[in-house]
Order: C-alpha cells, then structure tokens, then sequence
C-alpha cells in the first residue's frame, strides 16, 4: 500500500524525527508516513541515517542478520552484498549533502520534483536547521571569538534553505525543531525567533501556513502559538523519561489548517502520564563505573572504591549528628559491598527487561523480542578522584534529600582538599 504522505527530511542528523514519523500506525495499522529524502552533511550522522533507511525497507521484519550481528557480536554484515536492492534504495534516500551548496540544491530540487509528481502535495517537511548559533553553549562560545560578527555567520540563517525548501515542495505541513536558545538568540537587535516564524508563515511561492504549537503550556488557545514560549515541547510531560526541552514549530498549509479547524479536531497534544529514567533502566543489569589512566578491571576498580570510602568518610560533611551516623553507614554499605562482584561488567550483556513500572506503550516502542543482547552501551571511564567525588555526592543527597552543592558551597569546599587525590 503506498503511504498517503511522503517525508522530506533535512538537516535530518541521524534521523530521529524520521524515526518517529514512519514507526507511526493508524488504529487500522496503517503508516501513512513514507520518507522519500532525508539529508544531512556530516559523515557519522549520515551512516546511521542511512542504515535505518536500509532497515526499513523491510517493513516490520527486519533481517535475520542484524539481529544475529547485534546478539553474537562480530563483524558488521556486508548489507550491499546482501541485499543489494534494499542498499540501494537507502542510498538513494538518504543523501549526504551539503543545505546551501550549489551542488545540493540542484540534486535536492531534481528530487523535489519526482516526489511532487509522485505524491502531489501530500508531503511533510521536517528537520531542525544547526543549533550552534542559536544554543546558550553556542553564543558563549562566539563571544570568545574576536571580531564575531553574529550577522555574519551563515548558521544564523540555514533556516532559509528550509523555507526554499517549503516553496518548492509546498508541504501540507512541517515540523521544525530546534533548541531553546532559538527563542532568545538575537542578530542586530532583531530576535531570530520573529524573524523565521515570519518567514515560515510566507514562503514565496505559497499560500501561507498557520503555525501552531504542539504540546503549549496553558489554555488550549496556546496552539495558536500566540507566544514564543507556547512552542517549547516538554519531554517529560509526554511521556518521555528524559527532561529535553526543545522548540517545535508545526505548519499547516492554510487550506488544511482550515479543514482541520473546520472539523473540530485538536490541534495540540495534552500532557500525558509521565515516565522515569528508572522505569526504563531499572531491568537492566548491574554495572561497574570504568577507570581511566590505569588499569581497568573488576578488582581494580574495587579496590579504588573502598579507597575512596575511607577518605569520603573521613571528611565529616559537617552534618547533624543522627545524619552524620546515616552518612558514615551508607559509606560503609558501600564499602563493603565493593568487592563482592569483581567480574561486574561495563557493558550490559543479556537485558533483563525494562522496569516493571514502565508504562505499556513506552514498553512496547522500547521491547524487541528478538533481541537478546543490549548493544551500543559501554560505562563511562572516571579518575579515581571522580569516582570519590561522586560517592560523596551520592551519599550526602541520599541521606539529606539535596545536592551539596546546595548546601552553603560544602562540596565546593571539599573538592578541592587532599583526599580527592589518589596515590
């Protein structure tokens, strides 16, 4: 059956929107989502950009090889020679180019064209134009360059290749995401935010749109996007066990924005039920912190732990006596528990499921029973002195409820006394 809308993805980095576009079933189990083109220029991105367009080609039912490779191990499979017409059609939809290049917009307006004539205007536009001028990290970044001229950095208006875009394909409608900072981030005294949600709302060569939010805060009457904070999407207010916040435009071509205002239909997503980190970790199976600049194995990295217990308690954190008491046990059940598995993995081997408490259809977008090894994990490497700051901090905020750092610069104090230094 073909899919009733095509995808156009740019700027499409390993391709997540994507993801979530064409993993989307109707109650009847249709995908009415097909991506045609995504593109994105930098080479490790555009890999696993690629490989996912590999792997749906196979619909539901992806090849026994991948998962034998992600289960035993070994060497990647050779996908061209394996199947090479699923190869190839991933090739030929996900581009590694170059927005704002001669070259590219030749090659992505020759694909435009196909695509109109395949699927009219029944497409969607998605992708999130570079972040780097418009992130808080970015512009702190910038102000220690000499001579930056924010007017001139071309990243402040890539979003222009997206509007070019919208002009050629006009899209029923688009989604563009980007970071927070777009909402604050200013060239010339003109805030950035005015200005391409200006622009999106009048490509050339259109109708118009309507731009609405997707999960606004307050009245329903914030769909309309009536502020700039309306079209901040809170993850963990949708069910998602992470605190991402990130800027989410959606366009509607002004006739099907009113068909839909027409019908009745809600234009914004309500919160829903939230999900911790812990409901999907929790199944997985105990695993060791690594050390880094010396040896890195279990009774290594046990014998730095109880180290590290020692000189942690010693340092009498300065609290009441009855919490103090609580502080040294927690140590000590830690100390003593150190040795007990020296063989604890960094990587996660055989999963175990995911928490009982994780929400059904969290579980159900996670789960993969033909999955029995979880892959592409690995325990981040720490200096002795780090592991002992973080035993610190872990102890103190168990037993007090708060960060040390919140405590009248205690751990800053103690951060900088001998004991976090190992011999």
């Amino acid at each position: 059956m073909t899919a009733d809308f095509a995808i156009v993805d740019l700027f499409a980095g390993p391709g997540g929107l994507a993801e979530g576009f064409s993993s989307f079933e109707t109650d009847a189990g249709n995908r009415p989502f097909s991506v045609e083109l995504s593109v994105e220029k930098e080479q490790s991105a555009h890999q696993t950009l690629r490989f996912r367009s590999f792997l749906r080609q196979f619909g539901r039912a992806f090849p026994q090889e991948y998962y034998d490779w992600l289960n035993q191990g070994g060497k990647e499979p050779d996908w061209q020679a394996l199947y090479r017409r699923e190869w190839q059609a991933a090739e030929a939809e996900a581009l590694c180019l170059t927005l704002g290049e001669e070259h590219a917009g030749q090659i992505i307006a020759k694909r435009i064209t196909n695509i109109r004539k395949a699927h009219g205007t029944n497409t969607v536009l998605i992708g999130g134009p570079p972040c780097q001028a418009y992130s808080l990290v970015g512009r702190a970044r910038n102000r220690g360059i000499a001579d930056y001229d924010a007017a001139q950095d071309h990243r402040h208006f890539l979003y222009r290749e997206y509007i070019g875009i919208i002009s050629q394909l006009g899209p029923a409608a688009f989604v563009m995401e980007n970071v927070k900072g777009m909402l604050s981030s200013t060239v010339d005294g003109v805030r950035m935010f005015d200005l391409i949600t200006t622009d999106l709302r009048a490509p050339p060569g259109t109708a118009g749109y309507e731009l609405y939010a997707f999960a606004p805060k307050g009245s329903a009457s914030a769909a309309m996007g009536n502020r700039p904070s309306d079209f901040v999407v809170r993850a963990e207010q949708l069910g998602i066990p992470q605190a991402r916040h990130r800027v989410i435009i959606i366009g509607l071509r002004r006739d099907v924005a009113m068909a839909i205002a027409a019908s009745g239909e809600p234009l914004s997503r309500p919160a829903c039920p939230g999900a911790r980190v812990s409901d999907v970790l929790d199944g997985m199976p105990r695993l060791r912190s690594g050390l880094s600049r010396q040896k890195d194995d279990g009774p290594s990295w046990a014998n730095v732990l109880i180290s590290a217990c020692a000189d942690v308690v010693a340092q009498a954190p300065g609290l009441p006596r009855d919490m103090a008491e609580a502080f040294r046990k927690t140590i000590e059940t830690v100390r003593e528990g150190a040795g007990s598995d020296p063989s604890m993995p960094r990587q996660a081997g055989s999963p175990n499921g995911l928490g009982s408490a994780c929400p059904p259809a969290l579980a159900d977008w996670l789960r993969d029973d033909r999955l029995h090894y979880l892959p592409n994990n690995e325990t981040r490497g720490h200096m002795p002195g780090d592991l002992a700051r973080y035993l610190f901090a872990s102890a103190y905020a168990a037993i007090s409820g708060q960060s040390p750092k919140a405590s009248s610069g205690l751990f800053s104090s103690l951060t900088y006394r001998p004991f976090w230094r190992f011999d």
